[in-house]
């Protein structure tokens, strides 16, 4: 089996300017980087600025990490969102599935939510791009059952969703690579040190390895992005994308 597809997170280094993250890929060889919207990707400027940097490197933008919530109902903000992710030859949009886990949506909700992401992923469509939805509370996409739902009734095959560790909850989380190993876009991996309930430490190796294997045997072609390292460290992080390039 070949070796995961390695990348990182702009966000993981949020001080860093943009020459900075760039010459921090190089220096890990991670071949991938998801700009974020929130520390360094703003304008079309920023995004071919990012682009010429990279393209110089040899590296690829493997996606925009947009900080836009279905339920903003801001069609012109999303339409600038997927312009720049255009603009760096980005592949794919994160954003947050609505502001609210899935058991507190009510159905009027949930038909918003369905609505707004539909034309969402149709401007999205229009620039060749995926719209991937994060894995995390306070969305929609706070389970497994909830983002099958959503994307059955969605109907839209440019809408994918990410994969991040529940962390502590092993059996949840080969239960969901198994029942949505098809629409997963990227994985989200947080490691470190460091005493956290959303990062992976050295002692919990065993579950990280389980989980990645689990992918492995799929031939998960997506790409495993570092999200977070200790305490922004580059010297973590070096570490971390090594253990990530073993697998």
């Amino acid at each position: 089996m070949n070796s995961f597809k390695v990348g990182f997170t702009s966000t993981t280094f949020k001080e860093k300017t943009i020459e900075e993250i760039v010459q921090i890929a190089q220096n890990s060889d991670a071949r991938f980087i998801e700009w974020g919207e929130n520390c360094h990707i703003n304008s079309l400027a920023d995004a071919h600025k990012a682009k010429a940097l990279c393209e110089k490197a040899g590296i690829k933008i493997s996606s925009y990490g947009s900080y836009y919530h279905v339920g903003s109902n801001n069609a012109e903000k999303w339409e600038k969102i997927c312009k720049i992710a255009a603009e760096m030859n980005a592949d794919s949009v994160r954003i947050w599935l609505g502001s609210k886990d899935s058991e507190l949506t009510s159905e009027e909700e949930y038909g918003l939510l369905l609505s707004e992401t539909a034309s969402m992923c149709e401007t999205a469509e229009k620039y060749g791009l995926t719209v991937a939805a994060e894995c995390h509370d306070n969305t929609f996409n706070n389970n497994t059952d909830a983002i099958l739902k959503f994307t059955k009734d969605l109907k839209k095959t440019n809408f994918k969703t990410y994969f991040q560790s529940r962390y502590f909850r092993f059996e949840y989380d080969i239960d969901r690579i198994e029942r949505t190993y098809d629409i997963t876009k990227d994985i989200h991996v947080s490691y470190s040190e460091v005493t956290r309930e959303q990062l992976f430490r050295k002692k919990d190796k065993d579950y990280l390895d389980a989980i990645l294997r689990k992918f492995k045997e799929k031939n998960f072609e997506g790409i495993v992005m570092l999200e977070f390292t200790e305490d922004s460290n580059e010297t973590a992080f070096l570490r971390d994308i090594d253990n990530l390039k073993k697998y």
